[in-house]
């Protein structure tokens, strides 16, 4: 019941805003869905607490505490979203970048990306997680070209072919892993590709084929992770498309792909017996890390110059799962949470920020604490807690991060302090130059809210200071699955 709730609300909300999504209630109509649709992911989440991991629908769907813990955060943060968009969409409206066609697109591929995450989250079939990520590309594709510039029909492009092509090699990664498991399960048709049943047997598959496999899935769900070098797209989709969809897309697509990166990873650590698998992703992250936090310094839009801090951060989750083990693990959940909170608020008043300059460009950009305090508070919190200040959430990842590379990756650990150091001075540098100086803002003619970007902060404060009890048990019993530890 609360598996189908929460895979149909956001759906048939889809629809009905297919319909319906130009006229001036429909905000709050996509509001009501994505708050439906959270509320039924917690009901969700306190099954899988109360009675532990189950399958539905004849094994096609699976639920443990890794996925159900990142179906409750794309929930939440697609509610708070929801939330945002209706003043910020308002003014693009009155503004004349959006009619009312527009709007409908908008409202109704909102929810069919919000249900092509979840179903990508809570699917047991390898092949479905393919077709829900292709499908999230596809919306997503619609909403980056929502504008209908130049600017943004070419970010739109280029998005629709990296990650298309991306997407394709994952096609090809999964046939491969058919491939294998049929040899183990016999003819089993699509429910060989069932992850449960590959996990089970996991020690039995071929190792090459397997090992290749990985490499395919590994470049092609990297590809929507963001990871360099395979990351161009990033920038100009993050940049172009509307700032409730870069909120989205940084706080909660990104994490589905590495979802499905990590969960791959788990198949064929027990299939080669072997390292490497860790070793790669590693590299990945690393190379990740150091290039976005260069990149940074030389970024005038503000809003690319946090889709690069995007790519940055999912290379540190990366490389933490690279390193394995429960407390890296526990360390990449903690952190993709925090970030996923803090780049969504982030957003949100880069959004309102670029709305009131009526430009993007960061040097237009000035006195924000002066015309609107709560917008400048907004973008100073979130600005200093995705660079790791304490005693925000993000630090406490990180340093949870680095003390595990100290002790495994030893080599890695001054490049890690490097490229965080730089990211710092570049994300510090260019945010107080916004939030200060003198006034040249003008004000918005609806105002901005704010609340979703403080309860996103609230939430990342509390976890750098104090983790919940069941919180912590369920990252802990999700760490020790990703790591192959029971219990």
């Amino acid at each position: 019941m609360e598996l189908s709730a929460v895979l149909l609300l956001p759906l048939l909300a889809s629809a009905l805003l297919a319909l319906l999504g130009h006229r001036r209630w429909a905000p709050h109509l996509n509001l009501a869905a994505s708050a439906a649709t959270f509320v039924a992911s917690c009901a969700l989440t306190l099954r899988v607490i109360a009675g532990g991991p189950f399958q539905a629908y004849d094994g096609q769907f699976f639920i443990d505490p890794f996925n159900v813990f990142l179906v409750a955060l794309t929930a939440f943060i697609g509610m708070t979203t929801a939330g945002f968009s209706r003043p910020y969409m308002r003014i693009e409206q009155e503004r004349g970048r959006v009619d009312a066609a527009r709007l409908r697109l908008y409202h109704s591929m909102y929810q069919l990306f919000m249900f092509t995450m979840l179903l990508a989250l809570t699917t047991n079939n390898m092949g479905l997680l393919w077709v829900a990520m292709e499908a999230a590309t596809l919306s997503t594709v619609l909403l980056v070209s929502l504008y209908r510039t130049k600017s943004s029909l070419e970010a739109a492009w280029k998005y629709f072919i990296l990650c298309g092509v991306g997407i394709a090699l994952a096609l090809f990664g999964t046939v491969l892993l058919y491939l294998a498991a049929e040899q183990v399960l016999g003819a089993s048709g699509m429910s060989a590709l069932l992850w449960t049943r590959l996990d089970a047997v996991r020690g039995q598959l071929q190792p090459g084929i397997v090992g290749i496999a990985f490499v395919f899935l590994l470049v092609g769900y990297g590809t929507k992770v963001g990871l360099v070098p395979l990351h161009s797209w990033l920038p100009d989709a993050h940049a172009e498309g509307p700032t409730p969809v870069s909120a989205v897309l940084s706080g909660l697509l990104l994490n589905v792909a590495l979802y499905a990166v990590v969960r791959c990873k788990v198949l064929v650590e027990g299939a080669v017996h072997a390292a490497w698998p860790g070793a790669v992703l590693m590299a990945f992250g690393l190379l990740s890390v150091v290039i976005a936090s260069f990149l940074l310094w030389r970024q005038k839009d503000i809003k690319r110059l946090f889709a690069y801090s995007s790519i940055e951060h999912m290379g540190i989750i990366t490389f933490a799962f690279g390193m394995g083990g429960p407390l890296a693990n526990f360390a990449a959940l903690l952190h993709m949470t925090g970030h996923a909170l803090t780049k969504s608020a982030i957003f949100y008043s880069a959004g309102h920020a670029a709305q009131k300059a009526d430009s993007q460009r960061m040097d237009a950009i000035e006195g924000l604490f002066e015309r609107s305090p709560a917008l400048g508070w907004a973008l100073m919190l979130g600005a200093l807690a995705i660079i790791g200040m304490p005693p925000f959430g993000v630090f406490a990842s990180e340093f949870l991060i680095l003390t595990q590379a100290m002790q495994t990756q030893p080599w890695a650990t001054p490049i890690l302090l490097l490229a965080l150091g730089v990211a710092f001075g570049a994300i510090f540098l260019r945010v107080q130059g916004m939030v200060f100086g003198r006034v040249r803002l003008r004000r918005l003619p609806h105002q901005p809210w704010m609340l979703p970007a403080f309860v996103h902060m609230g939430l990342v404060l509390l976890l750098g200071l104090w983790i919940p009890a069941f919180l912590a048990s369920w990252w802990h019993l999700a760490a020790g699955m990703i790591a192959g530890v029971s219990g």
